[in-house]
C-alpha cells in the first residue's frame, strides 16, 4: 500500500502516519518499493517473528508479575 492508503485507514494527521512508516521501515518490519512516483510499503512477517522472540521472555516476566499482583488484590479485597 501507499503512505496515503495507509493513511486513509486511519483518524491522524498524514505526517505522523508517515513518521510511523520510517519508523517502521528503519525496524525492518516494512520495506519500501519504488514504483514510478508512488513508494509501496510491505509487511515483513519474517521480522515480525524475531521481534515476537525476542519479547517473549519479557512477556513471561510479566505475566508472572501481573498474576501476582492480581493474586495481591484478591485477598486485600477480603480483608
Amino acid at each position: 500500500m501507499t503512505a496515503g492508503a495507509i493513511a486513509s485507514n486511519f483518524d491522524t494527521a498524514r505526517p505522523t502516519v508517515s513518521k510511523h512508516l520510517q519508523i517502521l521501515t528503519e525496524c525492518e518490519l516494512l520495506r519500501q518499493e519504488q514504483q514510478g512516483r508512488e513508494i509501496y510499503y510491505h509487511f515483513n512477517p519474517n521480522k515480525m517473528k524475531e521481534i515476537a522472540e525476542f519479547i517473549e521472555p519479557f512477556r513471561k516476566m510479566w505475566d508472572t508479575k501481573f498474576n501476582k499482583l492480581e493474586e495481591v488484590m484478591k485477598n486485600y479485597k477480603k480483608e
